[in-house]
């Protein structure tokens, strides 16, 4: 029940039409142009205080946007971490190529590009990559892609090794499509509200969500098989601290898999299992261990670059990159 609860209050704050509302959610709407010329939604909540304690960026799943995850980036933001969520080019308030992308490696790009443009100001400052679902595989491949980019990662439920997929004779019909008609859409395999979570009212909030993305092209789901071989060299590549939350009763990816994958990760890996969880975290009761655990790790990933160890002469004044006046899409 205080599930349910906490998921009505922020449904009512959004309207209930799948995280229009914007800056009424404590979020700025930006947009940001890549180099392709593609423009892409993003979110940001200011981090409280006069000096952040770093810059959180986050990737969201094949089905969800980032008005999915609203409650936990208020909270980072109150934290007093600059938090950044992107829409992925095609999903969420992205409508132009909806469900396609040229790519795995321009999906890659974007994050890159995003990441300069916000290190451009206060380089020092700690920038963590968070994935979730299947925004893992983004957040994983990307320090192998540009290595130096982000201090850590974080996996939440990430998408490297699912249960669930595509039939076989619809796997190869995506494939053949991939070659002869690109743009030739599948139904994606995630459009039960039941496999994100338990709780009725957040399946509720799934199911009217008209932002979700419940198709994708031939060329989109071809490039995620392609990005899953991409990460059986990137994972041996990822020197960075690796933060990995799983649930235990998730539908959609396989816990097991997922660890022995991630076992061959160099850089320090710190594995949180919740026995009771369900995929989206996020859905959880407001008061599930899974944040401060996480908000503990982060605490340790900033090397002390907090309060009165900043470097000397260094502005606390608010990141100019933040947007203020781009309209959330109707």
């Amino acid at each position: 029940m205080a599930a349910s609860a906490a998921w009505g209050s922020l449904i009512g704050g959004i309207g209930g039409r799948g995280g229009e509302a914007g800056a009424a959610s404590g979020a700025l709407v930006g947009t940001f142009r890549a180099s392709d010329g593609y423009r892409f939604y993003y979110r940001y909540y200011p981090a409280s205080g006069e000096r952040p304690r770093g810059r959180l960026v986050w990737l969201h799943g094949i089905r969800s946007h980032g008005g999915w995850y609203e409650r936990s980036c208020r909270r980072w933001a109150e934290a007093g971490y600059e938090t950044y969520f992107l829409d992925r080019r095609g999903a969420g308030w992205n409508t132009p190529w909806r469900g396609d992308a040229p790519s795995f490696r321009r999906l890659l790009d974007d994050v890159a590009e995003f990441v300069q443009h916000l290190r451009q100001d206060r380089p020092w400052l700690p920038l963590i990559l968070g994935g979730i679902s299947w925004g893992g595989k983004l957040a994983l491949a990307l320090p192998y892609r540009k290595p130096g980019l982000v201090q850590a990662v974080v996996l939440l439920c990430p998408g490297l090794k699912p249960r669930v997929q595509p039939p076989a004779m619809q796997r190869l019909r995506i494939a053949l499509a991939a070659h002869l008609r690109p743009e030739k859409r599948f139904p994606i395999p995630l459009n039960e509200p039941e496999l994100f979570t338990a709780d009725p009212a957040a399946q509720r909030y799934i199911a009217a969500d008209r932002y979700g993305l419940q198709q994708a092209t031939a060329r989109f789901l071809f490039q995620s098989f392609a990005l899953d071989v991409y990460l059986r060299r990137a994972r041996k590549h990822v020197q960075v601290p690796v933060y990995l939350a799983l649930a235990g009763q998730d539908r959609i990816i396989d816990n097991a898999a997922t660890r022995a994958f991630l076992a061959a990760v160099p850089g320090p890996l710190t594995v949180r299992e919740y026995p009771q969880a369900h995929h989206t975290l996020e859905f959880e009761a407001a008061d599930h261990p899974w944040w401060d655990d996480l908000a503990q790790w982060l605490a340790q990933q900033g090397d002390g670059l907090t309060g009165e160890n900043w470097p000397a002469g260094a502005s606390a004044a608010p990141d100019p990159a933040a947007p203020a006046t781009t309209p959330a899409p109707k």
